[in-house]
């Protein structure tokens, strides 16, 4: 249950880094994809494959750009 509670700072968290200006918003991302991939893990490893698939569709949509840059890089 702790981990959902990490889970809910890091949105928390990607919504001020949202606030921040926007030469600073890949660095951002960057940050949160660094601790966003091993809390997902943890939420998984602590409360089944269920809330680990609902928190990774809530980052990828909180970290959507970079997504879309990684596909449109490897398409290349």
């Amino acid at each position: 249950m702790l981990s959902l509670a990490f889970v809910c700072l890091w949105v928390v968290l990607a919504s001020l880094i949202m606030l921040l200006p926007r030469r600073l918003h890949w660095r951002g991302a960057y940050v949160l994809a660094a601790t966003g991939v091993p809390l997902l893990g943890w939420v998984t490893y602590e409360n089944g494959p269920f809330w680990g698939l609902l928190c990774l569709l809530a980052g990828a949509s909180v970290l959507r750009w970079p997504l879309i840059r990684l596909a449109q890089r490897v398409r290349r």
